[in-house]
């Protein structure tokens, strides 16, 4: 913990942003959702995608460009497929609806794939492809985002770092949980270091001109860099015409910015569950998932450190913040407090 930040704990800053979010006009059980998902962000270390987002989200409902409580609309379901139309609400209500579709057909048909149209930000992938591992299949989430990268190549920022998580049940081992950006670093990690006054390291993002910066403010003026240079540049478009054309919502480069207030935002997502036991007996599964991890931890460690899996040090900080509390940066507790006093709740106050 650094000095600007203070520790509160998780069940407090939960119900914090449930009392925000019920006041500024979302249903309390949306706002457990919406919550929940923060939460999962902040516990798993991925503070971009944590308790910094509530301000924005309140913001872009304040500014008329997103709606704080409207119908998740059925476009299309038949069998194992169906689209959502989110209505232009918040992205964690869609996708948590969504994927619990992709649930439910997968029990019936093995596999259930669910995209929305017309969504927002929907805060970290893991949350809705973990859903799936409760029901012991296997998870897959993609979400298209706002201009971020340029193309492998060009110097304009056109696609997203549009992220990608898959969850694989093990059985005495965590999960296996992936949730990557296509770009080196979510594009959040570097809106936080702006807010919070850091610098980013080179290689993550580069200015107007193509050069690499180590200025976090500079850095969201120019590009973030794709991981594995024209690899993660290739996936990135891919997973933006499925989440974005697919969906008939929004063409490449033209998802909207969270903080961008000039209109709705025109997310697409997609998710799918696969009901493993369609293919093989789920102990065998699970048991054969743990061998491979075994494998994997006995082999020889470089400069002998320990062998993490996807997701494992993430299970860990999580344990660790829900029993000790969440570190906050005081810009942090600061833009929680403000939209606060404008909803008549009482102020976050570290009791640890």
């Amino acid at each position: 913990m650094t000095p600007a930040e203070k520790v509160f704990p998780a069940q407090k800053v939960e119900e914090f942003c449930v009392d925000v979010l019920t006041k500024a006009g979302l249903s309390p059980d949306w706002s457990a959702i919406v919550a929940e998902s923060l939460l999962c962000a902040e516990v798993r270390g991925i503070l971009s995608h944590g308790v910094v987002r509530l301000e924005s989200y309140i913001q872009r409902v304040e500014a008329g460009v997103m709606k704080i409580q409207s119908p998740i609309a059925t476009e299309m379901d038949a069998q194992a497929v169906a689209l959502l139309n989110a209505n232009n609400t918040f992205g964690q209500i869609a996708g948590h609806k969504a994927m619990s579709l992709a649930i439910e057909k997968a029990k019936q048909y093995g596999t259930g794939v669910v995209a929305v149209k017309n969504s927002n930000h929907f805060g970290v992938a893991a949350y809705y492809a973990m859903m799936a591992l409760q029901a012991n299949m296997v998870g897959c989430v993609f979400t298209n985002s706002s201009p971020a990268m340029a193309v492998y190549g060009t110097k304009t920022p056109l696609i997203g770092t549009n992220p990608i998580a898959i969850a694989i049940p093990a059985d005495d081992h965590f999960p296996i949980v992936l949730d990557m950006s296509t770009s080196v670093v979510a594009r959040g990690k570097i809106r936080y270091a702006a807010l919070t006054g850091h610098s980013i390291p080179l290689g993550w993002a580069r200015d107007i001109d193509g050069k690499p910066t180590a200025n976090a403010q500079v850095a969201l003026k120019g590009s973030l860099e794709p991981v594995g240079g024209v690899k993660g540049s290739a996936l990135s478009l891919i997973i933006d015409i499925v989440c974005g054309i697919l969906t008939n919502t929004v063409l490449t480069g033209g998802v909207k910015n969270i903080t961008d207030v000039s209109g709705p935002a025109k997310t697409g997502h997609f998710f799918a569950a696969l009901d493993i036991s369609r293919f093989i007996d789920m102990k065998l599964f699970k048991s054969n998932v743990d061998q491979v991890i075994k494998n994997i931890k006995s082999l020889p460690a470089v400069d002998g450190g320990q062998i993490f899996m996807p997701g494992e040090i993430e299970f860990h900080l999580s344990k660790k913040r829900m029993e000790e509390g969440i570190p906050l940066e005081e810009e942090v507790v600061r833009s929680l407090n403000a939209v606060a006093a404008r909803y008549g709740v009482s102020p976050l106050i570290s009791v640890i």
